[in-house]
């Protein structure tokens, strides 16, 4: 999603817990901003994007529109939930849930009163809305994020100039999340012969396919009519 933004001539700021040298390649220091951030400790991550847009919106730099994308996730180990260690659980439900809580907080904040469009695109997942044996501090994350939007959808249709909000499930996607569900015991997952045979079926969207699909949907004249959806029914 980042490449194929600035590709279009976006400027980005990307948060993440590392700096990717393949993004720098793209664009210059003027329309992409990198920030090393653990978003299982999302207060620092927040209070940085809060401060950042409020000097920004000081410094007369002309915006026409505003757009955040919260797509960080992790899951625990696939299994029953009491064989998940703690510290794995708390990881998934920070990175998953608490970290889009506080940055749409911080943004929203910010940005009130902004007269230009602004947009927040969570990325959520099917499993938010289905639940699955032997991932349920993800499934627990994905169904908060998408009942959170629901709620901030209603507080800003009150607002004269309230941004829009939506939840989107991205379709299934060759990543390495794939890889570690594909890769889990499966007497403690049994879901994960499903995910084999996504993947042996070729039924898996590349990260970039998955991204253009995505994107094209942050960008219909209707985002946000709906406020939890799946990319699969646009």
């Amino acid at each position: 999603m980042a490449a194929q933004l600035l590709a279009q001539g976006h400027a980005l700021i990307s948060i993440a817990r590392t700096s990717n040298p393949a993004l720098s390649a793209l664009a210059d220091s003027t329309r992409l901003v990198q920030w090393e951030h653990d978003l299982a400790s999302p207060a620092a991550a927040a209070l940085h994007l809060e401060a950042y847009l409020s000097e920004l919106h000081g410094s007369g730099r002309a915006l026409t529109a505003l757009s955040l994308i919260n797509n960080a996730g992790v899951i625990s180990r696939p299994g029953p939930v009491e064989y998940s260690a703690d510290g794995d659980l708390a990881n998934a439900l920070r990175v998953g849930l608490e970290a889009p809580v506080l940055i749409c907080a911080a943004f929203l904040r910010a940005t009130e009163g902004w007269a230009i469009p602004r947009r927040i695109l969570n990325i959520s997942s099917g499993l938010g809305r289905r639940a699955m044996a032997g991932s349920a501090a993800y499934c627990a994350a994905k169904a908060g994020m998408d009942h959170f939007s629901r709620a901030v959808a209603l507080d800003e249709a009150r607002k004269l100039h309230g941004a829009r909000i939506c939840s989107l499930a991205p379709g299934v996607i060759d990543t390495d999340m794939q890889i570690q569900l594909r890769s889990a015991d499966l007497s403690q997952f049994p879901d994960g012969r499903n995910f084999i045979a996504l993947k042996e079926g070729g039924k898996l969207w590349s990260p970039q396919e998955a991204a253009c699909k995505v994107l094209a949907y942050l960008d219909r004249p209707d985002f946000g009519k709906e406020p939890v959806a799946d990319v699969r029914d646009a």
